[in-house]
């Protein structure tokens, strides 16, 4: 992919997703309608600590901080402390991975300094691993997985330096799953090993249930008219809007297949759509941010709810594929995590 530099303005994609216009390429004549086609790799890894620190924080924005921090250390051969006036801004690992530009004549996003980052970092909301280990999840997207290797390996230094407030870990193994959701994972790399990293695969949503129930087990941060929803406000639709808007701009940045569809009609049939069984709370979340060297409030919803899909079925394969690439604001240091399962008839 060519890129060009980017201009700096004061909107950045990363600080708030929710909030941007669509930015729709001009075609002529009736949309083609297709699935969204979004190539993954799923990794789990494992960590162990020397000194058996345990804790129920939510480590999300740590993993990301010393991972951004270790992969510019691990692949920088300039040592510019702004990436966006080194000469190799559009073809470094680090800026691509974590401040990723917009490719030179992109048709969307063409003001931004950063588009949609191609990884989504996910740890336990607790802080907590069933077998006492720490496992992080990491999930990169289309070509992002090009890059597999200098992430895991950075997220390996990372973790030897030492995240807070579990100090210094030593990765003990990373598995990947054979295609998101299918819950089969092979061994691909051990201490001391070669990482045999398996090839990312489409995500391919199963049949649609007639009713699901969608668990948000990250804050969720979505923003309408200039606020955050709250639980008495929420509907459907803000999620889907969120997940749709999010698999467009990843696709067309990350990928050679950009969504194509009629995002109008689809947008139109969520906003019909009504949620059951709803209970939802506001969660508060601090977290200090480094560069701006202050502490941040990024609360958002928990909690649960019911959808039918009755005549909605179009709308089911982003929702199926929203539960890895995630939604609304913080999505790469992993909130706005959601699951669903099943329900009964």
């Amino acid at each position: 992919m060519a890129y060009q530099i980017a201009v700096r303005t004061e909107t950045n994609f990363e600080n708030d997703p929710t909030t941007l216009e669509w930015h729709m390429i001009g075609i002529t004549g009736a949309f083609r309608t297709e699935v969204p086609y979004l190539p993954l790799g799923r990794y789990k890894l494992r960590f162990r600590s020397a000194g058996g620190i345990r804790t129920d924080r939510f480590l999300g924005s740590a993993w990301r901080g010393v991972f951004g921090r270790a992969l510019k250390k691990l692949v920088c051969i300039t040592r510019a402390e702004e990436c966006h006036h080194c000469m190799l801004y559009r073809s470094c690992v680090y800026p691509y991975v974590f401040e990723t530009p917009p490719p030179e004549n992109t048709e969307k996003l063409p003001s931004y300094f950063s588009v949609p980052h191609p990884f989504v970092l996910s740890v336990p909301w607790d802080g907590k691993s069933e077998d006492g280990d720490h496992n992080l999840e990491l999930t990169l997207i289309g070509r992002g997985n090009q890059c597999a290797a200098y992430v895991i390996l950075a997220l390996k230094i990372a973790a030897e330096e030492g995240v807070n407030p579990l100090g210094p870990l030593t990765l003990a193994g990373v598995q990947q799953e054979s295609a998101a959701g299918s819950g089969t994972w092979t061994e691909i790399f051990a201490d001391g090993a070669q990482l045999n990293a398996l090839a990312p695969a489409a995500v391919v949503a199963p049949p649609a249930p007639a009713l699901i129930r969608i668990h948000l087990e990250s804050p969720l941060r979505l923003r309408h008219e200039n606020s955050y929803v709250s639980a008495e406000r929420f509907e459907f639709a803000d999620l889907f809007r969120n997940i749709l808007r999010r698999v467009s701009f990843l696709t067309y940045f990350h990928t050679e297949r950009p969504l194509e569809t009629d995002f109008a009609g689809l947008v139109h049939r969520s906003r019909e759509v009504g949620i059951g069984n709803t209970v939802l709370r506001w969660r508060d979340w601090t977290r200090y941010s480094t560069r701006q060297q202050e502490k941040l409030q990024m609360g958002g919803l928990v909690g649960g709810f019911s959808v039918r899909l009755g005549g909605i079925e179009d709308l089911w394969p982003y929702l199926w594929l929203g539960q890895w690439v995630h939604a609304g604001k913080g999505a790469t240091m992993g909130l706005g995590r959601y699951r669903i399962t099943e329900l009964e008839t």
